[in-house]
Protein backbone atom coordinates (compact mmCIF):
# COMPACT_ATOMS: atom_id res chain seq x y z
CA UNK A 1 0.00 0.00 0.00
CA UNK A 2 2.66 2.72 1.12
CA UNK A 3 4.19 1.88 -2.71
CA UNK A 4 1.03 3.33 -4.15
CA UNK A 5 0.42 5.99 -1.28
CA UNK A 6 3.90 7.28 -1.79
CA UNK A 7 4.11 7.91 -5.73
CA UNK A 8 0.08 9.37 -5.54
CA UNK A 9 1.05 11.92 -3.26
CA UNK A 10 4.14 13.04 -4.59
CA UNK A 11 1.97 13.29 -7.68
CA UNK A 12 -0.21 15.92 -5.55
CA UNK A 13 2.23 17.72 -4.31
CA UNK A 14 4.14 18.87 -7.83
CA UNK A 15 0.74 19.73 -9.39
CA UNK A 16 0.09 21.90 -6.32
CA UNK A 17 3.87 23.34 -5.93
CA UNK A 18 3.94 23.45 -9.87
CA UNK A 19 0.39 25.35 -10.14
CA UNK A 20 1.31 27.92 -7.39
CA UNK A 21 4.48 29.33 -8.93
CA UNK A 22 2.64 29.60 -11.99
CA UNK A 23 -0.23 31.51 -10.17
CA UNK A 24 2.32 33.26 -8.51
CA UNK A 25 3.56 35.04 -11.43
CA UNK A 26 3.18 38.75 -11.07
CA UNK A 27 1.96 39.81 -14.35
CA UNK A 28 0.45 43.20 -13.58
CA UNK A 29 3.89 44.41 -11.61
CA UNK A 30 6.02 43.06 -14.98
CA UNK A 31 3.90 44.52 -18.07
CA UNK A 32 3.29 47.79 -16.13
CA UNK A 33 7.33 47.79 -15.59
CA UNK A 34 8.14 46.64 -19.36
CA UNK A 35 5.50 49.02 -20.35
CA UNK A 36 7.18 52.76 -18.83
CA UNK A 37 4.32 52.44 -16.41
CA UNK A 38 5.98 52.40 -13.64
CA UNK A 39 5.28 49.86 -10.22
CA UNK A 40 1.37 49.40 -10.54
CA UNK A 41 1.72 48.55 -6.37
CA UNK A 42 2.41 52.47 -5.74
CA UNK A 43 -0.84 53.97 -7.72
CA UNK A 44 -4.43 53.59 -7.25
CA UNK A 45 -5.46 50.54 -4.75
CA UNK A 46 -1.81 49.30 -4.84
CA UNK A 47 -3.48 45.76 -6.26
CA UNK A 48 -1.56 44.18 -8.90
CA UNK A 49 -4.72 43.12 -10.70
CA UNK A 50 -6.36 44.16 -14.27
CA UNK A 51 -8.32 46.82 -12.63
CA UNK A 52 -5.49 48.68 -10.98
CA UNK A 53 -3.39 48.42 -13.99
CA UNK A 54 -5.72 50.16 -15.75
CA UNK A 55 -5.22 53.01 -13.51
CA UNK A 56 -2.33 53.93 -15.00
CA UNK A 57 -4.10 54.97 -17.74
CA UNK A 58 -2.90 52.10 -20.36
CA UNK A 59 -5.51 49.99 -21.32
CA UNK A 60 -3.11 47.45 -23.39
CA UNK A 61 -1.52 46.70 -20.71
CA UNK A 62 -4.86 46.06 -18.53
CA UNK A 63 -5.91 43.91 -20.92
CA UNK A 64 -2.98 41.72 -20.83
CA UNK A 65 -2.75 41.62 -17.40
CA UNK A 66 -6.37 40.28 -17.38
CA UNK A 67 -5.75 37.60 -20.24
CA UNK A 68 -2.33 36.68 -18.84
CA UNK A 69 -3.92 36.17 -14.92
CA UNK A 70 -7.00 34.43 -16.27
CA UNK A 71 -4.53 32.07 -17.85
CA UNK A 72 -2.91 31.37 -15.13
CA UNK A 73 -5.50 29.36 -13.93
CA UNK A 74 -6.19 27.68 -16.67
CA UNK A 75 -2.92 26.60 -17.98
CA UNK A 76 -2.29 25.18 -14.68
CA UNK A 77 -5.80 23.18 -14.74
CA UNK A 78 -5.62 21.86 -18.64
CA UNK A 79 -1.96 20.81 -18.14
CA UNK A 80 -2.94 18.46 -15.70
CA UNK A 81 -5.82 17.72 -16.65
CA UNK A 82 -4.61 16.47 -20.14
CA UNK A 83 -1.71 14.66 -17.77
CA UNK A 84 -4.27 12.88 -15.57
CA UNK A 85 -7.42 12.98 -17.49
CA UNK A 86 -9.04 10.29 -15.11
CA UNK A 87 -8.09 12.27 -12.05
CA UNK A 88 -10.02 15.53 -12.01
CA UNK A 89 -9.36 15.60 -8.36
CA UNK A 90 -5.63 16.38 -9.49
CA UNK A 91 -6.75 19.45 -12.15
CA UNK A 92 -8.74 21.12 -9.05
CA UNK A 93 -5.66 21.30 -6.77
CA UNK A 94 -2.83 22.24 -9.90
CA UNK A 95 -6.20 24.97 -10.36
CA UNK A 96 -6.26 25.79 -6.92
CA UNK A 97 -2.44 26.45 -5.96
CA UNK A 98 -2.37 28.52 -8.64
CA UNK A 99 -5.49 30.56 -7.65
CA UNK A 100 -3.42 30.92 -4.32
CA UNK A 101 -0.27 31.57 -5.96
CA UNK A 102 -1.88 34.63 -7.12
CA UNK A 103 -2.94 35.66 -4.26
CA UNK A 104 0.17 34.90 -2.27
CA UNK A 105 2.92 35.07 -4.87
CA UNK A 106 6.42 33.83 -3.23
CA UNK A 107 7.85 36.64 -5.97
CA UNK A 108 6.57 39.83 -3.87
CA UNK A 109 6.44 38.34 0.08
CA UNK A 110 3.11 36.74 -0.22
CA UNK A 111 1.13 39.94 -0.69
CA UNK A 112 -0.98 39.45 -4.25
CA UNK A 113 -3.93 40.21 -5.86
CA UNK A 114 -7.52 39.42 -5.25
CA UNK A 115 -7.83 36.44 -7.34
CA UNK A 116 -10.64 37.17 -9.55
CA UNK A 117 -9.46 37.37 -13.15
CA UNK A 118 -7.76 34.00 -12.47
CA UNK A 119 -10.79 32.59 -11.01
CA UNK A 120 -12.74 33.53 -14.06
CA UNK A 121 -10.17 31.39 -15.94
CA UNK A 122 -10.19 28.58 -13.48
CA UNK A 123 -13.99 27.95 -13.62
CA UNK A 124 -13.66 28.56 -18.13
CA UNK A 125 -10.93 25.66 -17.87
CA UNK A 126 -12.88 23.82 -15.02
CA UNK A 127 -16.45 23.93 -16.60
CA UNK A 128 -16.43 26.69 -19.34
CA UNK A 129 -20.30 27.10 -19.13
CA UNK A 130 -19.96 27.65 -15.17
CA UNK A 131 -16.75 30.17 -16.49
CA UNK A 132 -18.94 32.07 -19.05
CA UNK A 133 -22.13 32.34 -16.60
CA UNK A 134 -19.64 33.85 -13.49
CA UNK A 135 -18.17 36.34 -16.31
CA UNK A 136 -21.64 37.12 -17.34
CA UNK A 137 -22.88 37.98 -13.98
CA UNK A 138 -19.96 39.93 -13.21
CA UNK A 139 -20.11 42.12 -16.49
CA UNK A 140 -23.87 42.59 -15.81
CA UNK A 141 -23.16 44.27 -12.60
CA UNK A 142 -20.50 46.08 -14.04
CA UNK A 143 -22.37 47.88 -15.99
CA UNK A 144 -25.39 48.47 -13.96
CA UNK A 145 -23.14 49.86 -10.87
CA UNK A 146 -19.81 50.75 -12.60
CA UNK A 147 -17.65 48.65 -9.79
CA UNK A 148 -15.34 45.92 -9.85
CA UNK A 149 -15.28 44.89 -6.56
CA UNK A 150 -19.43 44.82 -6.37
CA UNK A 151 -19.15 43.00 -9.64
CA UNK A 152 -16.68 40.40 -8.50
CA UNK A 153 -18.29 39.77 -5.56
CA UNK A 154 -21.02 39.24 -7.29
CA UNK A 155 -19.96 37.19 -9.46
CA UNK A 156 -17.78 34.85 -7.26
CA UNK A 157 -20.76 34.45 -5.15
CA UNK A 158 -22.87 33.18 -8.11
CA UNK A 159 -20.64 30.95 -9.22
CA UNK A 160 -20.94 27.91 -6.69
CA UNK A 161 -24.72 28.40 -6.94
CA UNK A 162 -25.04 28.35 -10.41
CA UNK A 163 -22.57 25.22 -10.32
CA UNK A 164 -25.46 23.61 -8.51
CA UNK A 165 -28.16 24.35 -11.09
CA UNK A 166 -29.63 21.75 -13.05
CA UNK A 167 -28.69 24.10 -16.19
CA UNK A 168 -29.58 22.45 -20.13
CA UNK A 169 -25.92 23.01 -20.77
CA UNK A 170 -23.06 20.81 -21.21
CA UNK A 171 -20.67 20.28 -18.18
CA UNK A 172 -23.14 21.45 -15.47
CA UNK A 173 -24.02 20.67 -13.09
CA UNK A 174 -20.05 20.63 -11.77
CA UNK A 175 -18.20 17.98 -10.80
CA UNK A 176 -17.87 17.89 -6.95
CA UNK A 177 -14.00 18.92 -7.48
CA UNK A 178 -15.26 22.26 -9.07
CA UNK A 179 -17.73 22.83 -6.82
CA UNK A 180 -15.29 22.83 -3.87
CA UNK A 181 -12.86 25.09 -5.76
CA UNK A 182 -15.86 26.94 -6.92
CA UNK A 183 -16.71 27.65 -2.69
CA UNK A 184 -13.08 27.93 -1.91
CA UNK A 185 -12.48 30.44 -4.17
CA UNK A 186 -15.47 32.65 -3.94
CA UNK A 187 -14.93 32.84 -0.26
CA UNK A 188 -11.24 33.88 -0.45
CA UNK A 189 -12.15 36.45 -2.97
CA UNK A 190 -14.51 37.56 -0.81
CA UNK A 191 -12.28 37.76 1.92
CA UNK A 192 -9.98 39.61 -0.45
CA UNK A 193 -12.41 42.41 -0.83
CA UNK A 194 -12.90 43.21 3.06
CA UNK A 195 -11.90 46.73 2.58
CA UNK A 196 -14.07 47.06 -0.78
CA UNK A 197 -16.76 45.48 0.73
CA UNK A 198 -16.76 48.47 3.64
CA UNK A 199 -16.22 50.93 0.91
CA UNK A 200 -19.64 49.63 -0.46
CA UNK A 201 -21.27 49.33 2.47
CA UNK A 202 -20.48 53.45 3.45
CA UNK A 203 -21.05 54.49 -0.67
CA UNK A 204 -17.21 55.43 -0.92
CA UNK A 205 -15.90 52.54 -3.28
CA UNK A 206 -14.53 54.08 -6.45
CA UNK A 207 -16.35 53.57 -9.76
CA UNK A 208 -15.07 51.75 -12.68
CA UNK A 209 -12.39 53.99 -14.84
CA UNK A 210 -11.74 56.30 -11.57
CA UNK A 211 -8.05 57.52 -10.74
CA UNK A 212 -7.57 55.55 -7.56
CA UNK A 213 -9.49 53.73 -5.61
Amino acid sequence: MQDLVAPALGTFALAAVGGYLLGSIPFGVILTRLGGAGDVRSIGSGNIGATNVLRTGRKDLAIATLLLDAGKGAVAYLIVQALFPGVPTLAAVAGGAAFLGHLFPVWLGFKGGKGVATFFGLLLAAAWPLGFLAIASWLLVALLFRMSSLAALIAAAMAPLLALLPLPLPGLPAAAPVLVLAVAAAGLIWARHYQNIARILLGTEPRIGASKG
